[in-house]
């Protein structure tokens, strides 16, 4: 075996000869880690051409069978995955620290050993913790079942002597970071480090062995940390959002071979761990404050569930140069593109105007049918006006200050008067064909002016007006 030094980007994974205080590739500053890499003699040339493993099959003869589900005990997670836990996958599961991630998976090894149709064990590798510390987390999680088996260990090849020494029908590895590949001279963490340990794990998964789930360190920027190729060669990946100062928790996949990406799995931390939220629209309005201008409702579509939440918004006068513009659940620079609509369309002032977006509950308003909710916040704090506690905005808003109608309205409409509000606002378009709801009002507006006038209450206005 012959030795070479080679410096490798531990953000993008590029690799050059000598060192260099710039990534060609990505342009981060200072992530070029030195690593000694082994390269094995071309004996193996000699067999390129020879075939190996199974002879190409038509489609129609592959065996459709074992691919059931393993419930993970945690009907959320479930949801995420898409109808649960595929044998011989690998799953990511990425996020903040102490936003829950070991919480979630030590619950699920927890679930999954106590279920008596579960066979095998459950595998909890540890190598950031000892194994005191789990137990005291198990504990006060829940029970504590004999056939949860815990493993302090970093290193890949007494892992993978673990893994199949243990029988295990379900494999955790908290963390990725913290597995070691002896063969290779990189420290931990390192992207070879990650690439090579990740990929032995997928190998074993897929050969025959139990679904792995992953835990991933994230940078600074909220990605996860290692190359990006570590999200290539796994089947899932998950992330944890929100703030680990709140209470609820969504679990968001952005990545799934077995089911869609737009479902979300909300959860609220408590004492006895990470609890599903079944009425999430009920959560996140509990403490929505009637009556109080700057904050409007609007109906999401996460993958199958519609999920109402609170737009928020404080415009006050600024004393600044140049006015402050905040958001926090919304892409600042749509933020800043329905501010223009209101002020170029609908005449309000707001250049002179500290404008501060907020989404109730740490939510993210990822799709634009969000966006009128957006903007009659900003003019229900502008004009000191409450938006009526009736009523939900649903419809996303163009440059011209109209607003478009968004996809599978009726489901929007059916939670809206589940949760006992009485009128939604939305485009024009769509509504004639929208099948009649018992207890709501559809009242359509063309444009911002017009769902202003029909959202905002008649109360005297403050100083501010347009």
């Amino acid at each position: 075996m012959k030795t070479h030094t080679r410096y490798v980007c531990q953000t993008c994974g590029a690799a050059t000869p000598r060192w260099l205080g710039k990534c060609n590739e990505c342009g981060e500053w200072n992530t070029l880690v030195e690593e000694v890499v082994e390269r094995a003699a071309p004996a193996a040339a000699a067999r390129h051409g020879a075939p190996r493993g199974d002879a190409p099959a038509p489609i129609s003869a592959v065996a459709a069978e074992g691919m059931e589900r393993l419930s993970s005990g945690v009907g959320e997670l479930d949801r995420v995955l898409g109808g649960g836990i595929v044998d011989g996958s690998v799953v990511l599961i990425g996020g903040d620290p102490g936003i829950g991630k070991s919480t979630l998976l030590t619950q699920v090894a927890a679930l999954v050993a106590s279920d008596p149709g579960a066979p095998g064990t459950v595998l909890y590798v540890s190598g950031e913790e000892s194994a005191r510390q789990v137990r005291l987390r198990c504990e006060r999680l829940g029970p504590l079942p004999e056939r949860f088996l815990v493993v302090c260990e970093t290193d890949l090849r007494a892992i993978m002597e673990h893994i199949a020494a243990a029988g295990a029908s379900l494999v955790i590895i908290d963390s990725i970071q913290t597995t070691v590949d002896a063969s290779l001279e990189s420290a931990p963490g390192t992207v070879t480090q990650v690439r090579q340990c990740a990929g032995a794990l997928t190998r074993a998964a897929k050969g025959g062995g139990p679904p792995v789930f992953i835990i991933g360190h994230v940078t600074k920027e909220g990605s996860l940390a290692g190359p990006r190729v570590l999200e290539h060669m796994v089947d899932s990946v998950l992330y944890f959002e929100g703030d680990r100062h709140h209470a609820y928790r969504i679990l968001r996949a952005v990545k799934n071979r077995f089911g869609s990406t737009d479902e979300i799995g909300i959860f609220e931390m408590r004492e006895d761990g990470l609890q599903p939220v079944e009425n999430a629209s009920a959560a996140l309005l509990a403490e929505r404050e009637a009556g109080a201008s700057g904050s409007s409702v609007t109906a999401l579509l996460e993958g199958s569930r519609p999920l109402l939440i609170e737009a928020q918004a404080l415009v006050s006068r600024s004393f600044l140069a140049a006015p402050r513009r905040s958001s926090n659940g919304v892409d600042i620079n749509r933020a800043n593109m329905l501010l223009a609509v209101l002020e170029k369309r609908v005449g309000l002032r707001l250049g002179d105007q500290d404008v501060f977006i907020n989404v109730a509950g740490g939510v993210r308003l990822n799709e634009p049918s969000a966006d009128l909710a957006v903007v009659l916040a900003v003019a229900s704090s502008f004009r000191d006006q409450p938006v009526d506690a009736g009523t939900v905005l649903i419809g996303e808003v163009g440059l011209g200050g109209e607003i478009r109608s968004v996809p599978r309205l009726d489901k929007r409409v059916r939670e809206a008067a589940r949760m006992g509000f009485s009128r939604v606002v939305t485009a024009r378009h769509g509504v004639g064909a929208l099948p009649k709801v018992e207890g709501i009002k559809v009242s359509p507006a063309a444009t911002v002016s017009e769902a202003i006038a029909l959202a905002l209450t008649p109360a005297s206005r403050g100083s501010a007006s347009s």
